[in-house]
């Protein structure tokens, strides 16, 4: 008597025959009508490739963007846990061409004893005056020399939007709306700095048009302290912004004025300007109908805009606040492969160049200078004021500290802890009041290490730190300083004389009563 096959496993049996004569028969991928259901092994390990090698193959300083190490020192400082590390570096210094060393001062000016050493948090305002040089009605002093990138609601979700500006009011730093607009998540509290893009979000009428009532009217109703216009992206230069159609939300597309569902491209040019001096000519108009400071964001590839614009502003008495310069390892939650890979100039190269165009007609003490691409990193910032930064913008870093994975999963709408995605499933499993505590402890946590790192090269501020404070290795056996790796003249770099010794005023604390104070220095 024959034993009657049980009901699961008859049913089991029928699904792979039905999915084997299903691949003998398809035509799209020969591996599975060679080898039926076998096959399939094949496509569900490369769907979890990447998660594969980040928690079982790469080593500490393998994975890209951000490797293991560095991840590890964002997640430690966003919940304040151990972020030291033991045993020495695993960087082979030794051999690696292009690797950047500090180099520490026996003995610099009379720096204090700062709140570094007590645990406190470590105030860290900008070195200039954002809008000052050009007399803005609204000029004003950064609080924070590390502050939140443009980072779009749609792009992100509503819930880290919030998280990060939430944050942003803990830590006392600036948040960039990025160019989809100012939307209800960015109204927690922190202060922000408004992006104008392409498509002109948020201050543009029905026909897609920009409209000065409209831009006037959102900054009236919002703690808005500069504007931004939006040249390029480090990520995707020449290129407007992409929101696959799977992230146009309902919400997404009335804050944009955008169809639901369908993918939302920006133009990849301005409609209002068409050249330098067109370009000059707006923000003149916005600053004067705004009291703002207006700054314009740019990743660097031929410097013949930047030579326009720089003899333009040495000329006419017009001129842009503060220039944000992006590299081309920026991030950005979608883009073409060739864009990500290979458009647009690396961020020290790129900001050299910007910079340098401006120091070569003194006008570099006019502008505020902000650096982006991974500029989140201690060592990565500090090469960067070396450089002429007076501030740093942080995305993807930030991004990390709210709970990211570097899943990559940006561009699909499937990011799993609910950061880059508008999947309401995926989204309500990020708490915006735990994670902004996280993105404040982050911002805060780097200021400290900014601070440390300017005291060992014996200076207040890290905006203070000269070039010849860094050297390249060339190899083994030699290194050259930063300023002769770029070309820098004597004094590039840092801030005008006035403006270096209001910043370590500023950062040299009162003295104990009965005591005096250490007499505020000028930077060399």
């Amino acid at each position: 008597m024959k034993r009657a096959v049980p009901t699961g496993v008859a049913a089991a049996l029928a699904a792979l025959g039905a999915l084997a004569t299903r691949d003998l028969v398809q035509r799209d991928h020969a591996l599975l009508r060679n080898f039926p259901v076998l096959g399939h092994a094949r496509y569900l390990i490369e769907s979890i490739g990447p998660e594969l090698r980040q928690y079982l193959v790469a080593g500490n300083n393998e994975e890209r963007p951000f490797t293991r190490d560095q991840r590890r020192w964002v997640y430690a400082s966003a919940k304040k846990e151990n972020n030291y590390f033991g045993f020495g570096t695993d960087n082979d210094l030794e051999y690696t061409a292009g690797y950047p060393v500090i180099k520490h001062a026996t003995f610099g000016r009379a720096v204090p004893a700062t709140a570094v050493q007590t645990g406190h948090d470590v105030e860290l305002p900008g070195a200039k005056v954002l809008g000052g040089a050009r007399g803005r009605r609204l000029a004003f002093r950064p609080p924070s020399v590390v502050n939140i990138s443009a980072m779009s609601y749609g792009s992100l979700s509503g819930a880290a939007v919030e998280a990060l500006n939430r944050g942003a009011a803990l830590a006392g730093c600036l948040h960039n709306t990025g160019e989809g607009g100012l939307s209800v998540h960015h109204r927690h509290g922190g202060e922000l700095v408004f992006q104008i893009g392409t498509a002109y979000f948020g201050c543009r009428d029905e026909h897609g048009r920009f409209d000065l009532a409209r831009l006037k009217d959102l900054v009236a109703g919002a703690p808005v302290r500069a504007l931004e216009i939006k040249l390029s992206q480090g990520a995707k230069p020449g290129l407007g912004g992409v929101l696959p159609g799977a992230k146009v939300s309902a919400e997404i597309a009335a804050t944009r004025g955008v169809p639901e569902g369908r993918d939302c491209i920006s133009p990849s040019r301005h409609a209002e300007f068409s050249d330098p001096d067109s370009l000059l000519d707006w923000v003149e108009l916005l600053a004067a109908e705004t009291g703002l400071p207006v700054g314009i964001k740019s990743a660097v590839g031929d410097l013949g805009f930047w030579d326009e614009l720089t003899a333009l502003m040495d000329t006419t008495g017009r001129g842009v606040d503060f220039v944000t310069v992006d590299g081309g390892e920026g991030g950005t939650g979608a883009a073409p492969m060739i864009f990500t890979d290979s458009v647009s100039l690396p961020f020290q190269l790129g900001f050299a160049r910007v910079y340098s165009t401006f120091a070569r007609r003194g006008l570099h003490e006019q502008v505020t200078f902000i650096g982006a691409g991974k500029l989140g990193l201690p060592d990565n910032a500090v090469v960067a004021f070396a450089l002429g930064c007076d501030m740093v913008n942080v995305a993807r870093e930030a991004m990390l500290a709210i709970g990211c994975i570097q899943a990559q999963k940006c561009h699909t709408d499937t990011c799993p802890t609910g950061v880059a995605t508008q999947n309401a499933w995926l989204t309500r499993g990020l708490d915006p009041a735990l994670k902004s505590v996280r993105a404040a402890n982050y911002v805060k946590t780097l200021r400290r290490d900014l601070v440390k790192v300017a005291e060992a090269c014996g200076v207040e501020h890290p905006g203070l730190i000269a070039s010849g404070a860094v050297e390249v290795l060339d190899g083994r056996t030699a290194a050259t300083p930063l300023h002769e790796v770029y070309g820098y003249e004597s004094g590039w770099g840092l801030p005008s004389a006035a403006d270096q010794a209001e910043i370590a005023r500023l950062m040299t604390p009162e003295a104990p009563e009965g005591g005096s104070a250490p007499p505020s220095a000028t930077a060399t």
